[in-house]
């Protein structure tokens, strides 16, 4: 399996182990907004996402799988939070079938921003769930990272 590379200073696979899947995204984008400001921007999700999300949920529910209503109430975030510094957040979630974590990185010296998801198969529905889930998972973190760095001084480089 191809294995697109973290920027090297992140925290995203701090403990973590065993990677299955990686893919890292930059936008270069100038900012000076703190990383819960930019993580905050980035994961406000489009309508069609949110729809998609209740979809997955309604589908995976009877399988004992969490679903967006549970990760919300764990932190009261997207995602739990793992790890955070002044230029990262690292936040996942750990479930029967698979752990992820995903790290929102700003490079602010060479005004790049980064999101890098990692993933680890914990059996065989792991692999098949995210067989189906990783076409969606590319298009809506492209989408998001797009919509984010509309900025006019703003361009992107899909995937590292």
């Amino acid at each position: 399996m191809k294995r697109d590379e973290a920027p090297e200073n992140s925290a995203v696979f701090s403990g973590f182990g065993r990677v299955d899947y990686i893919d890292s995204y930059q936008i270069t984008k100038s900012t000076d907004e703190s990383i819960e400001k930019i993580s905050a921007q980035i994961f406000k999700l489009p309508a069609w996402v949110n729809f998609l999300m209740k979809i997955r949920d309604a589908l995976v529910r009877p399988f004992g799988l969490k679903g967006k209503e549970d990760e919300s109430e764990a932190g009261g975030e997207f995602f739990t939070k793992i790890e955070q510094t002044e230029n990262e957040l690292v936040m996942g979630e750990n479930d029967r079938h698979l752990n992820f974590r995903v790290s929102v990185l700003a490079d602010r010296a060479a005004s790049l921003v980064y999101v890098t998801t990692v993933v680890r198969y914990n059996n065989k529905m792991g692999k098949v769930y995210f067989f189906f889930v990783k076409p969606f998972h590319k298009i809506i973190v492209r989408s998001v990272m797009k919509r984010y760095g509309t900025s006019p001084d703003a361009g992107m480089r899909l995937p590292l």
